[in-house]
């Protein structure tokens, strides 16, 4: 299978995540995520609904690969566990985010990037519940975590709105 590149916003802060630490790649899809975290020497474990894209990566001894209906009501998959990075893209519920915050190990990092309100404008999503409303990546780690980097903004290439966050969990 071949992966899309990595989000430029991942890439960017993925030197934040402690060295060799595990990373949970959420709603992992193709692995784009999973792949790029595996090249820098971590080990991650890839949760999605779907892990068909996640096929030729079963054998790699680096990779935990979940398949997990993440909105279907069951409990959080990963309750007793933390990761040094916690990475999400292009995925959003809500009821999750505490248990995603709650994820993130001491020295450990956030990275999530997800279509935001504006968005609409653009295409898909377009349902209010698929959009971040403005700041609530800032209140989802409020008091948990210390935010390195925050954006709120239309990006080109393609156009679209997104709220971004690179956050770390203090020792």
């Amino acid at each position: 299978m071949v992966a899309g590149k990595p989000s430029p916003w991942i890439v960017r802060f993925a030197s934040l995540v402690p060295a060799g630490g595990r990373v949970l790649d959420v709603a992992a899809g193709g692995g784009r995520h999973t792949r790029f975290f595996l090249g820098r020497g971590h080990p991650v474990t890839a949760v999605d609904r779907d892990t068909g894209g996640l096929d030729d990566l079963r054998e790699d001894a680096g990779v935990e690969i979940v398949a997990c209906d993440l909105e279907g009501g069951a409990p959080f998959p990963f309750e007793k566990r933390t990761f040094a990075g916690v990475v999400v893209t292009n995925y959003l519920h809500r009821p999750m985010l505490p248990d995603l915050v709650g994820a993130v190990a001491g020295n450990g990092v956030l990275l999530y990037e997800t279509f935001a309100r504006g968005q609409e404008r653009f295409g898909r999503p377009q349902r209010p519940e698929f959009l971040l409303r403005p700041g609530e990546l800032l209140e989802a780690v409020r008091g948990e975590l210390r935010v390195a980097a925050y954006e709120d903004l239309v990006v080109d290439d393609p156009p679209r709105a997104v709220q971004r966050i690179a956050a770390v969990r203090e020792p």
